[in-house]
């Protein structure tokens, strides 16, 4: 009778262990640091970071903001499913004055790591001008 007691305490104990296990979502970037080169004043100031969401729970991306106004960042829209991929878009105001570009993109989801920094870097340069 006690084998049988022992015995149900432990399965039971057991089955618990693996309901308890906690799906998480988990995101994963191609790259951290986007480098955008060298972009002419007044260029295409957009570039996208890859991720997958290599956990086992939908990723829900709820913020991404910038260290300045300047980049605007736009997030994806709905969760991205597990062993499926997402872009955040990024757009950089090439219209300010030339130098280089170091900026910071916070982003906050669900995952198992929830504040994620990716960056961008460059130099924005004076257009070349035509000589006749």
């Amino acid at each position: 009778m006690m084998k049988k007691i022992v015995l149900l305490l432990f399965v039971g104990l057991f089955a618990l262990n693996l309901s308890a296990q906690e799906k998480k979502a988990k995101i994963e970037f191609k790259t951290e640091t986007v480098d955008y080169g060298k972009v002419e004043r007044g260029g295409d100031g957009v570039r996208v970071f890859e991720f997958t969401n290599t956990g086992n729970a939908p990723l829900i991306i709820s913020k991404v903001s910038s260290s300045c106004g300047c980049t605007i960042p736009k997030k994806p829209k709905g969760p991205i499913m597990p062993g499926k991929t997402g872009v955040i878009e990024v757009k950089y105001d090439t219209k300010r004055p030339a130098g280089p570009i170091r900026k910071a993109i916070t982003v906050i989801s669900n995952a198992e790591t929830p504040t994620k920094v990716i960056k961008i870097k460059g130099e924005l340069i004076e257009p070349k001008v035509a000589i006749q």
